[in-house]
């Protein structure tokens, strides 16, 4: 906070602007140092990151939905695969489910993912056990395009690199996805709505 503030008052071209860190996975943006084109193709920054013009790649709802709502907040994410842009629309979700007065009681345990008070139990799924043996693979092949004091390394390594930051990234949504739509199942059953499929 101090240098932000120190360089507010020196003369420099860049006054103000804080930096970031050098490995830094993702930057956001609020209201300033943006621009979405017209027909919400793309996105361009016009800050003094000077990242330039990426596409959007979405589905027509999202689209729409970026170009009709008020957009309070953008967000570069950077995974093994490419660049995200997460936008903070300023929308009000609402759910209609109908309260049955119902309680469970859920013990999160090793066995099972989970077990509720009525004796359902859901087996943990285990997708970086399966993922192990592609993820060793992949860890091999890395460790010996890896040359010990030569900076950089090559290109094969860093190809190799992308490769297995993919494995990864695999995994990492196949848990997001399956904690979320099990969290969505568990609420409508107990929730007197309609159980998820």
């Amino acid at each position: 906070i101090s240098n932000f503030y120190r360089r507010c008052k020196e003369k420099a071209a860049r006054k103000g602007y804080p930096k970031f860190q050098k490995h830094c996975r993702s930057v956001e943006y609020k209201v300033s140092g943006w621009k979405l084109a017209a027909d919400g193709m793309s996105l361009t920054f016009t800050d003094g990151f000077q990242a330039g013009t990426f596409a959007l790649y979405c589905n027509d709802k999202a689209r729409r939905d970026i170009l009709t709502l008020k957009i309070n907040r953008v967000r570069v994410v950077r995974r093994a695969d490419g660049y995200y842009a997460q936008f903070c629309l300023d929308v009000e979700r609402r759910e209609k489910v109908g309260y049955t007065g119902e309680v469970v009681g859920l013990d999160v345990g090793l066995m099972h993912f989970y077990t509720d008070s009525n004796g359902n139990a859901v087996p943990c799924p285990k997708f970086l056990r399966r993922a192990e043996r592609r993820l060793k693979q992949q860890q091999r092949r890395l460790s010996r395009k890896f040359k010990k004091g030569a900076k950089p390394q090559s290109k094969n390594y860093h190809q190799q690199r992308k490769r297995l930051g993919k494995v990864h990234l695999k995994v990492q949504r196949q848990r997001r996805d399956w904690a979320v739509k099990l969290a969505r199942c568990v609420v409508l059953a107990y929730g007197g709505a309609e159980r998820f499929v």
